[in-house]
């Protein structure tokens, strides 16, 4: 591009219209697409937040990997974890009992997964520690028939830490009278906030000794892991699948649950295509803007042409004003996004103090607050959609200025 043809798009670009009107169209293109772009960044941002929110507080009490043994259980564990260990990715590993049951206390039951730990060995691969409101997994000792509930059992039985718990087992025992459930009354030593509801609300966490005793089963349920790299997780888990003995089922995070990152994934997909658009109508707003100066300066690009410039650099002038104002727009779009992005935190509790109302309650969501999670791909490809867009939008406008006919532009001048 040659040097003139720069300097007069600039100068188009900085000049005062003839009609306001067109200046105020510009300006609006500029704002659509710097307004486009800062929904689009946040928004992104804020997906990448709920993903790595949710996926803490699931990983918070899930295993990165698990090796489960079916319904005869595995009854070495020991022999198995070392065998787990001695892969170099894996940094711990842990028993687990899992079964269901019932706690009672007074009228109230409650249906609950129940856990059997080793809480030394759990701690190193669980966070149930970080997450206790009350009491100690210490408590959970061989024989004292203790248990830690998540915050949405106690609020529900309307237990404290010291309170008297029955826990029936699903499997009954026989008896001359029939056929009868198995019981155990459990003093409930902890009680853990997760943040999750379905874990807060469903899970019990109870010695492994006891939870063997009340099952009567001598084996563990399996073997939980922790790997150095959670996002590698599914191919430590092939590469350990050759390793352990047959009978042995590896599953890791992301097949546990994967509903929920395929559920975000799809929603993050959609919200870039919903907003692009945003950005995709400001662009046919600079169409219109800049087939009006072209309009407006039919008489400078026949004295242009009249002066030897080619149809070629007619069409480079219009397009480097169509770009000029989807550059700055793009940057102001830009910087309001990672903005807005890096503060979320800030201006989402004045929005709420200003009109009165909670965006996410913590009664209908898992997460009552809106975290944010700046990536500077997803900011890099924003800005370069957009600058596509505008890019494209300036074609046709300056296609139809190199094609204005001098003697036709000139005749009423």
């Amino acid at each position: 591009m040659r040097p003139y043809e720069l300097l007069i798009g600039l100068r188009y670009t900085r000049a005062k219209r003839r009609t306001h009107f067109i200046s105020f169209i510009s300006g609006v293109s500029m704002l659509g697409i710097a307004l486009g772009i800062a929904a689009l960044i946040t928004v992104m941002s804020v997906m990448n937040g709920f993903e790595k929110e949710i996926r803490a507080r699931i990983l918070g009490a899930a295993a990165h990997v698990q090796l489960l043994g079916g319904d005869r259980g595995i009854p070495d564990w020991e022999e198995l974890a070392r065998t787990a260990r001695s892969h170099p990715e894996v940094t711990a590993a842990a028993p687990f009992v899992q079964a269901q049951g019932l706690l009672s206390t007074g009228s109230a039951v409650r249906g609950v997964f129940v856990r059997g730990i080793l809480p030394e060995l759990e701690d190193t691969v669980a966070d149930f520690s970080r997450h206790l409101q009350a009491g100690d997994l210490k408590g959970l000792q061989p024989g004292s028939f203790g248990i830690a509930i998540g915050v949405g059992i106690a609020r529900a039985l309307q237990l404290h830490v010291g309170d008297k718990v029955t826990l029936i087992s699903p499997q009954g025992q026989v008896t001359p009278a029939g056929l009868m459930p198995r019981l155990k009354q459990f003093t409930v030593v902890g009680v853990f906030a997760l943040d999750h509801n379905e874990l807060d609300s469903a899970l019990a966490l109870v010695r492994m000794e006891d939870a063997q005793v009340l099952y009567r089963t001598e084996g563990v349920s399996g073997v939980r892991l922790k790997v150095r790299d959670i996002d590698g997780a599914p191919r430590i888990t092939r590469e350990l699948a050759g390793k352990v003995p047959p009978g042995v089922f590896l599953t890791d995070w992301t097949q546990q649950n994967v509903n929920y990152f395929r559920a975000i994934q799809i929603e993050k997909r959609m919200m870039f295509i919903i907003l692009t658009l945003i950005i995709a109508v400001a662009a046919f707003n600079l169409v219109s803007t800049l087939v009006m100066v072209v309009t407006d300066k039919h008489p400078d690009i026949a004295i242009l042409r009249t002066l030897g410039a080619s149809p070629g650099s007619i069409m480079k002038i219009f397009v480097v004003q169509g770009a000029v104002i989807g550059v700055v727009g793009t940057l102001i779009g830009v910087a309001a996004g990672v903005l807005l992005a890096l503060n979320i935190d800030t201006v989402v509790p004045f929005v709420e103090r200003s009109f009165g109302f909670q965006i996410l309650s913590r009664e209908v969501y898992y997460i009552s607050e809106l975290p944010s999670d700046l990536h500077a791909k997803d900011v890099w490809s924003v800005a370069l959609v957009s600058l596509v867009l505008a890019f494209v939008a300036t074609l046709y406008p300056s296609w139809r200025a190199a094609r204005v006919n001098p003697a036709e532009a000139l005749r009423y001048e």
